[in-house]
């Protein structure tokens, strides 16, 4: 297959390189808002630098289309890629508003085109699991959900402002997983956040610590808290506890967690790092997967109304924190 990648910053980069060791890709084509960034990309990896227009037809179609672009131009290429017929995956968010990202998805729906959003730790082998002990009754009634994602070291200020967040860039991907493991839907949100951090935070409006407290649509209780800030190392796992056993996601000798007990574990000598370490064979395999849905052998895993519903868990927190209050879901647009 001929793929075109768009956007060739550090996940692009790492998509670039997965997608040209691929067997089932023969040609990779890569492009970028700089030029330079995208020819650097093509002479690491074996593929031809073009532009974003190029991509779109100058020289043929691709077979399908990977966007690691800015988060401001993805719903535009999706429309794109719509309009072309082209099959896409994107990384995460459609956009950063629910206005957006509605009218993404009604280009790709008129089209009657293929949107995989990349939520990779639907990829994951822990998280796999743990759905499948909850699918089969494993853990009894489930009753008590904790998630928790924990970045070593806050982005570059310049960020900030663009992410959309906490709730809306990090635990955003929380949401989508909690839907994804539980099988149930999030009903009422309550959620809070602490600036107390870096200024940059409070600058930006953001919070550099968020608190979420949510109610599922039977009754389970879960909680998800992140932070820009756990010098420990990356951290993201998920507890679930049920009436009849419990289990834990991302809990191995590489997560960084010291025990105080005497004699508990302590630090791990090589704790994780950051995002790619932690999950680079789940995005491998959501590549893997998109490319088996292009080729027709496999059902999208995470089409683009599977994104809408976190991101409209993700604007309930928003409402949560700036007006102190629960949020039902049912007050969020889009549902």
């Amino acid at each position: 297959m001929r793929i075109g990648l768009i956007g060739t910053g550090r996940i692009g980069t790492f998509h670039a390189e997965v997608l040209s060791r691929h067997p089932a890709v023969g040609s990779l084509l890569v492009a970028d808002a700089d030029p330079e960034r995208a020819a650097a990309v093509a002479t690491r990896t074996g593929a031809t630098a073009v532009t974003v227009d190029a991509m779109f037809g100058g020289g043929g179609l691709p077979d399908a289309l990977v966007i690691c672009s800015a988060t401001a131009a993805h719903a535009p290429l999706i429309a794109r890629a719509a309009r072309a017929g082209l099959p896409a995956f994107c990384e995460k968010p459609i956009a950063l508003d629910l206005p957006g990202t509605l009218g993404a998805l009604a280009e790709v729906e008129a089209a009657g085109s293929v949107l995989q959003l990349g939520f990779m730790r639907r990829f994951n082998a822990g998280y796999a699991e743990a759905r499948a002990a909850v699918r089969e009754g494993r853990l009894g009634r489930l009753h008590t959900v904790r998630a928790t994602t924990s970045d070593p070291a806050p982005p570059p200020a310049a960020y900030l402002p663009l992410s959309g967040g906490l709730y809306r860039d990090c635990l955003v991907h929380d949401f989508d997983i909690l839907r994804w493991v539980t099988g149930r839907e999030v009903h009422e949100v309550y959620a809070t956040g602490s600036d107390a951090g870096p200024t940059m935070f409070r600058e930006a409006g953001d919070v550099d610590t968020a608190a979420v407290l949510l109610t599922l649509d039977d009754g389970t209780l879960a909680t998800a808290t992140a932070t820009r800030c756990n010098g420990a190392g990356y951290d993201v796992r998920m507890e679930l506890a049920g009436e009849l056993d419990q289990l834990a996601v991302g809990l191995d000798d590489r997560t960084p967690l010291t025990s105080a007990e005497p004699d508990g574990p302590g630090a791990p000598p090589k704790p994780w790092p950051g995002f790619l370490e932690r999950f680079a064979p789940a995005y491998e395999a959501e590549l893997d997967a998109f490319l088996r849905v292009v080729r027709g052998e496999l059902a999208n895993p995470c089409d683009g109304r599977e994104a809408l519903h976190a991101l409209r868990v993700a604007e309930a927190c928003e409402v949560s924190r700036r007006e102190r209050r629960p949020v039902a879901m049912a007050e969020i647009p889009g549902g």
